[in-house]
């Protein structure tokens, strides 16, 4: 039996092979995914956001999260929340993110 925090590690494994389509970085290091909960059940919550509420992948961008999350082996159910608070920025990119965008 996976663990919530085995499976929380498996969900954002998976969060990094989903990408942004302006910004060659994947969603979790950018910073766009707010929280993941993993519920004993194996219910996964992810909220989430895109870098502008005007992004052409605001409607696209949770449904492949969904389908990508919902693919892991112990996740029975998954629910993603878009959000745009707090508006995503630049700030929200680790440093590592950052210097691999030549940011710093």
């Amino acid at each position: 039996m996976v663990t919530p925090q085995e499976l929380k590690e498996r969900v954002i494994e998976a969060l990094r092979t989903v990408y942004d389509p302006e910004i060659p970085v994947n969603i979790y290091d950018l910073g766009l995914v707010y929280e993941v909960a993993v519920s004993d059940e194996g219910s996964v919550k992810i909220v989430m956001t895109v870098t502008a509420p005007n992004c052409p992948v605001a409607d696209t961008l949770p449904k492949h999260v969904e389908q990508v999350v919902g693919s892991l082996d112990g996740v029975r159910d998954v629910h993603v929340e878009l959000t745009f608070d707090p508006p995503w920025d630049m700030s929200m990119m680790p440093d590592h993110v950052k210097l691999e965008l030549g940011l710093f």
